[in-house]
């Protein structure tokens, strides 16, 4: 019986793997405007009159920021550091975009996702955006494990819930409701690792499996190779 399933199972799966090409596509497709629009405002890329970069070096503010030991990262080379990680980010994510040297250029870019979860967003823990209800919190699972720090995030859900609703009763009482909550309901922003966490395990995935079956340009780079060396 399970000889049996177990065919069927692998049958079918062999079947579909025409279209293993899609999730890679679907992690550029997701991560590739990110990195573009993360080094584009790093950079702070102006377009002169006819239409090319006037600007290729680093946003001022952002090197300050790279470097400042008070109110930024304080990272030595602030110069250097803002122009590799703007150029890795902006150049990078238009190559992810179209599949050409996804492996290569996932790297510079996992390190970009490492620093920033590590030097940025770390001491934040985990979320990007508060949870206000600990009975829906992904760190109820972790409370189920006996995991210590899971019942203070559960805690901080009780009272990120709290400041909620004080927001939403002076919205009420003394703002303009209907315009505000127009484009979805109000949040507390708790800038943790989340996102920068689930770019680094998309671009890790990229780097072992390239840019996808079909739908990059590296696969049709590789099978032109493949090809010509078959043919010789």
């Amino acid at each position: 019986m399970f000889h049996t399933f177990y065919k069927l199972y692998h049958s079918l799966f062999s079947k579909i793997r025409l279209l293993d090409g899609l999730p890679a596509l679907c992690m550029r497709l997701i991560v590739a405007p990110v990195m573009i629009i993360a080094g584009y405002n790093k950079l702070n890329i102006a377009n002169d009159d006819i239409g090319f970069p006037s600007n290729l070096l680093a946003d001022q503010n952002v090197v300050a920021w790279f470097g400042n030991d008070q109110w930024g990262l304080g990272l030595p080379f602030p110069d250097l550091l803002a122009f590799l990680a703007g150029w890795s980010e902006f150049l990078g994510g238009w190559l992810l975009l179209v599949g050409l040297f996804t492996r290569l250029v996932s790297i510079p870019l996992l390190f970009t996702m490492f620093v920033a979860a590590t030097t940025v967003h770390w001491h934040n823990g985990w979320f990007s955006v508060a949870p206000s209800n600990p009975q829906t919190s992904a760190a109820k699972v972790f409370d189920w494990l006996g995991v210590p720090s899971a019942q203070d995030s559960l805690q901080n859900s009780d009272q990120v819930a709290e400041r909620l609703d004080k927001i939403k009763s002076l919205v009420e009482t003394h703002g303009y409701p209907e315009y505000l909550y127009e484009k979805g309901s109000v949040v507390i922003l708790n800038n943790g690792i989340e996102f920068a966490a689930i770019y680094f395990v998309m671009l890790l995935s990229l780097l072992f499996t390239s840019g996808g079956r079909f739908v990059s340009i590296d696969y049709w780079i590789k099978t032109y190779i493949d090809n010509k060396k078959f043919e010789n």
